[in-house]
């Protein structure tokens, strides 16, 4: 009944309850900050665990790369016998083996970011409409594609065929998540500040730009969301899916200094964001390696080779295989050996084929650029399996493991003709 003790009364309530609330909040920013913590480490998890699946990937493939190249030399060499019928079809058969297990070994490059590519500069305005006839014909009449750029979005600097890929890729995941039918919608803008908080891309240098492909269909659950990219994982039946579509999605974006994300909800739809780097207004194509020009009848008699190869039994049937044509063989296992021969024999060798990966302080590539500096008239073809090896010497002819016995003629023979017509120019 005192009034001042009421007011000091009223304030004291009204403090307390300013106080409560301040502590409900606090605890509620706390609650915030710690799901936030626990979530971004979560994505830092994936992160490392996808990298390490991709660099584990890579290396399986590079053995894998040569375990094919053996085989595919030694069914040439079986092939250039006389042999029966029913060997011959085995052979054949075994050769389209190749084939398809190179083209799975793509698959698996694709994901570790080891597929030599072709980046050029890609104006999605045009790109992307054009695309969308390629879309409607591949994922039927049941799916509706709408196309959208936003006005003003940069070129992206890609390899145009991968990115093709890719859209495909995702459509087609899309296309299964929607059986009965629904949109899929394509669009592309200019990336924000807030496209890259959830990547581990710490600025927009250089600038990015953000292509999503959503759908309506059946989503995911937050299980399947964190594997969506690993290579070989699918939610498809035993035999309708092979789980690298979405592993070639993600090592497209890495390989092109981007990031690959992924959001579903269940029975909402999926939507997939491809950042990827814009394409700097003076930015010019990337120079591809040259290749060696096919030929009807590529003849190597005679010609004396150094075969530098670190995998023994890939370099024993290249041997095999190149002596076979009537070539002369030498055989180092590194690039300091080949050195060792070539102060020995430097008079005896017209060309060297070496491998690029190999151990030892000097890699093909260094031992190429040495031989280029000390002996210029004494060409140098380098094989490889790898992107960043493939990519770094576009100076030189690189061929690709698996390599075709023809293939591989063909560029011996070239290499050597052209020292031998610069010779008689000089």
């Amino acid at each position: 009944g005192i009034v001042e003790y009421d007011e000091v009364a009223q304030a004291l309530a009204d403090a307390g309850r300013v106080i409560e609330k301040a502590r409900v909040d606090l605890r509620r920013q706390v609650a915030e900050a710690v799901e936030q913590t626990r979530q971004a480490e979560q994505r830092v998890a994936q992160n490392q665990r996808v990298e390490a699946l991709g660099r584990l990937t890579g290396g399986m493939a590079h053995d894998f790369n040569n375990l094919l190249g053996v085989i595919s030399n030694s069914a040439h060499l079986i092939q250039r016998n006389e042999v029966s019928r029913q060997t011959q079809m085995a052979v054949a058969a075994t050769l389209r083996a190749v084939d398809s297990g190179s083209r799975l070994i793509q698959h698996l490059m694709r994901f570790a970011g080891c597929r030599p590519l072709q980046p050029k500069v890609v104006e999605l305005g045009l790109y992307l409409p054009e695309l969308q006839e390629l879309l409607n014909s591949v994922l039927g009449r049941r799916v509706e594609i709408s196309v959208a750029v936003a006005t003003n979005t940069s070129p992206v600097f890609v390899d145009p065929g991968e990115l093709e890929l890719t859209l495909v890729n995702v459509g087609l995941n899309a296309r299964d998540a929607m059986p009965c039918g629904g949109e899929l919608r394509l669009r592309a803008r200019n990336a924000t500040p807030e496209d890259l908080e959830e990547s581990t891309i710490p600025a927009l240098q250089p600038s990015y730009v953000v292509i999503t492909v959503a759908d309506d269909g059946c989503g995911m659950d937050a299980a399947t969301v964190e594997r969506v990219f690993e290579p070989f994982f699918t939610t498809k039946p035993l035999g309708q899916g092979t789980g690298l579509g979405l592993s070639q999605v993600h090592g497209f974006c890495t390989q092109a200094g981007g990031k690959a994300r992924l959001a579903s909800t269940l029975g909402v739809g999926t939507t997939v964001s491809l950042l990827l780097p814009a394409a700097s207004l003076h930015k010019d194509e990337v120079v591809t390696p040259a290749t060696a020009s096919p030929i009807d009848d590529p003849v190597i008699d005679g010609i004396r080779v150094l075969l530098v190869d670190d995998n023994e039994a890939l370099g024993d049937v290249t041997a095999t295989l190149l002596q076979s044509h009537g070539a002369h063989v030498l055989r180092a296992n590194d690039a300091a050996a080949a050195l060792r021969v070539l102060d020995v024999n430097e008079a005896a060798v017209d060309v060297v084929l070496s491998d690029v990966v190999m151990p030892g302080e000097m890699d093909g590539l260094a031992l190429g650029r040495k031989l280029r500096l000390q002996r210029p008239e004494l060409p140098v073809l380098l094989i490889t399996g790898y992107s960043s090896a493939a990519t770094a010497a576009n100076d030189f002819v690189v061929l690709r493991k698996p390599c075709a016995a023809s293939e591989l003629l063909a560029a011996l023979h070239g290499a050597v003709q052209s020292i031998s017509n610069v010779i008689k120019t000089t």
